[in-house]
């Protein structure tokens, strides 16, 4: 049985479309998948509750793909740091290939089913890590291999996959199957199976970092003050926070260097 990422689009003769019947087309496929995602919330929490317990445990989060599942996965790692102040290497995204491979396809660097151990081992992976695959197909051996080893080794294993019953699916531990169904051009996972995993990347790190305490109320008190905007944003949160005026919080963003510490050891001072 063909999977469902490789299906025929529900759309014929896309190159005799108006650009406005595409456009159109697309983004009538593109509404279905959050409802696909919702399907998944419950595995997806179990994961959530498994990488809590292993990061408060001392362990890290790594993600493992190929082609865009891989440069999703280094998307979400790399944007941990700076949104919530943890260290670089928390959560660590690897793609098939190595870096080259994020802007340059890596011809059949997938199909090695021994080079994601490799790539692991460099990080002294241990049991204490939780290792996440990324394929939209869940067949990639890249991955498979990578999770299949971690197995072995007693890490916890989890996925994110857009096919039922898929080998990837059953080599994880915790797998989150998101089925999208066929994409606008038939098999560009880059789509709607893109846009999946993205969403679900989105959901995984986001509760992850609120459940280690990353974040207060609704803010990113741990933000990198990296920029003007951001040092901008948080000045607003030191404002809200203590009720000071904005040379105060600015006063005390250059003395503390983040948020958390301004507002902390302003209410110390004071109280």
């Amino acid at each position: 049985m063909k999977r469902t990422t490789e299906q025929d689009s529900h759309y014929n003769n896309l190159e005799k479309m108006s650009v406005a019947e595409v456009l159109n087309g697309i983004n009538k496929e593109d509404k279905t998948v959050p409802g696909a995602v919702e399907k998944a919330i419950p595995q997806i929490e179990k994961l959530v509750h498994v990488i809590v317990r292993n990061l408060k445990a001392g362990g890290r989060l790594f993600y493992i793909g190929a082609g865009t599942s891989g440069r999703l996965g280094i998307l979400d790692a790399s944007e941990c740091p700076p949104t919530y102040g943890v260290p670089f290497n928390l959560v660590v995204g690897i793609i098939a290939g190595g870096d080259t491979a994020i802007r340059k396809a890596v011809e059949f660097a997938e199909d090695d089913m021994e080079q994601a151990w490799k790539d692991l081992v460099k990080y002294n992976i241990n049991k204490k890590d939780v290792l996440v695959g990324i394929a939209a197909s869940g067949t990639t051996p890249y991955v498979i291999g990578g999770l299949r080893k971690a197995n072995e080794m007693g890490l916890g294993t989890a996925c994110i996959v857009c096919n039922e019953n898929s080998p990837i699916a059953k080599e994880a531990k915790y797998p989150v199957e998101v089925i999208v169904g066929p994409e606008f051009v038939t098999g560009s996972t880059r789509m709607k199976s893109g846009t999946a995993q993205k969403l679900v990347l989105n959901m995984i790190s986001t509760t992850v970092m609120i459940s280690l305490g990353r974040v207060k109320g609704n803010k990113m008190i741990d933000m990198q003050l990296s920029n003007y905007k951001l040092i901008d944003r948080a000045v607003n949160m030191v404002m809200q926070s203590i009720d000071v005026n904005p040379e105060t919080a600015r006063k005390l963003l250059d003395q503390y260097g983040n948020v958390r510490k301004a507002i902390e050891n302003y209410q110390k001072l004071n109280h």
